[in-house]
């Protein structure tokens, strides 16, 4: 049975320090980062580190209902979901994931945009 992007790259370990590599990054963009001046960070990477991973093929879920609930109230734009994707990317490249590892995980971030962005 082949691996899934998750199991190929390290576990929870390697998903969790992208994401942290990921939200320094974010809140160093003058765009994202006023999304979470009132945010817990600690809370925040684990559930984006588990919602990465489910992406990934990990044990996580999340559901679209859930995202399209968290996400609404924030009124995020399609050019601030590009830029999360975008540094995203990065973060999975300087993690040295392979080309079509990044690509099939940003595929599934698009396939969810509609639930994330709520302000066109």
């Amino acid at each position: 049975m082949a691996q899934s992007i998750f199991e190929r790259n390290g576990g929870f370990a390697a998903v969790s320090r992208v994401v942290s590599a990921f939200y320094e990054q974010v809140l160093d963009s003058p765009t994202l980062g006023p999304y979470f001046e009132e945010v817990d960070m600690r809370r925040q990477i684990d559930h984006q580190t588990k919602f990465i991973a489910s992406i990934m093929g990990g044990p996580a879920s999340y559901s679209n209902d859930q995202l399209a609930r968290t996400h609404k109230v924030l009124s995020i734009s399609d050019a601030d979901f590009y830029e999360v994707t975008d540094l995203l990317k990065e973060a999975l490249e300087d993690a040295d994931f392979s080309e079509s590892d990044i690509s099939e995980v940003y595929s599934e971030l698009v396939k969810r945009k509609n639930h994330i962005v709520s302000d066109g």
